[in-house]
């Protein structure tokens, strides 16, 4: 409960600064670039090293891949039965396939399980943020046309992104190197991750004009937060899976749409307004939604 309780006061506390005009316009950006340069980072290097390596895990790894190719195929469906225009397909692939595992995900893996799963989130987050910085990028370069989509580009996007720097170099370093001295430090910078991820979104919550776009809204988070945790439970059934891997990964899954890819979507001009719709409607959602995930994954008797 005490868990809960924190997440709700942060993302108050950043609604409330926000309406107060207390803190500049743009302070969102300034508390981003801590977790996403130095926070998750932090958070690789505190889990990744002590994970014991299974081909269990390529259940992880590969459940982010599953949900884009399923939400591609989904949003180009209802694309082309709507006649919506390119910008707004776009838009809406990224903000249907993407999962918000780390700012989201992260506090409720901690507050629904335990802090020790989140070595398993970590994979799931990569592996988003990999095809974020990938795929995602040529989505959002086709849809737009904004910019000439080329390889030195994507390649340049995925190199300089700090968490899968982080991730790489905590794969490797332990290695070679005892780091076992900075537990202590990883340990407290991995623990702002949750707290300030979370007034953050606070800060950017918006919700204006939501009615007249609910279709596409309602499409996309119809996708997002029920269909595509279904999806992986459906395949880890199949498969046989079951087991804590198994449960952390259908539950990142529904987590709602990753912040970054709404960004993105704003860049490129990709119909912004329903973009951060998606984005804010769907992290209040799923504070419903990921609760009922919970409550089937651990009283279905599936897993």
């Amino acid at each position: 409960m005490a868990n809960f309780i924190l997440i709700g006061l942060c993302i108050l506390a950043g609604i409330l600064f926000r309406k107060s005009k207390t803190l500049p316009k743009d302070a969102h950006k300034g508390i981003n670039a801590w977790i996403i340069y130095i926070a998750l980072p932090a958070v690789s290097f505190k889990y990744l090293p002590h994970i014991t390596w299974t081909k269990d895990l390529l259940f992880p790894a590969l459940a982010p891949i599953c949900i884009w190719i399923l939400g591609w195929l989904f949003i180009t469906f209802y694309a082309k039965f709507t006649k919506v225009g390119k910008a707004t397909s776009g838009g809406l692939k990224l903000v249907s396939s993407l999962s918000n595992t780390s700012f989201i995900g992260f506090p409720l893996i901690i507050a629904y399980f335990s802090e020790k799963e989140l070595a398993i989130a970590i994979i799931c987050d990569q592996i988003t943020f990999t095809l974020l910085s990938t795929i995602g990028i040529i989505v959002a370069i086709r849809s737009s046309q904004q910019q000439t989509l080329s390889a030195k580009l994507v390649l340049k996007k995925v190199l300089t992104f700090p968490p899968l720097i982080g991730c790489i170099l905590a794969l490797i370093i332990p290695h070679y190197i005892n780091v076992s001295a900075l537990d202590i430090l990883f340990d407290k910078l991995a623990g702002t991750v949750g707290p300030l991820a979370l007034f953050s979104i606070g800060l950017q919550l918006k919700f204006g004009g939501w009615y007249s776009e609910l279709k596409h809204i309602s499409f996309a988070l119809l996708y997002k937060l029920i269909l595509a945790p279904a999806a992986v439970l459906t395949i880890a059934v199949l498969l046989g899976l079951n087991g804590m891997i198994a449960k952390i990964t259908i539950f990142e899954m529904a987590m709602p749409t990753l912040l970054t890819a709404g960004v993105v979507a704003d860049q490129y001009n990709l119909n912004p307004k329903v973009s951060n719709l998606v984005v804010g409607l769907g992290i209040l959602l799923s504070f419903i939604t990921t609760g009922l995930w919970w409550l089937v994954l651990t009283y279905s008797g599936l897993f």
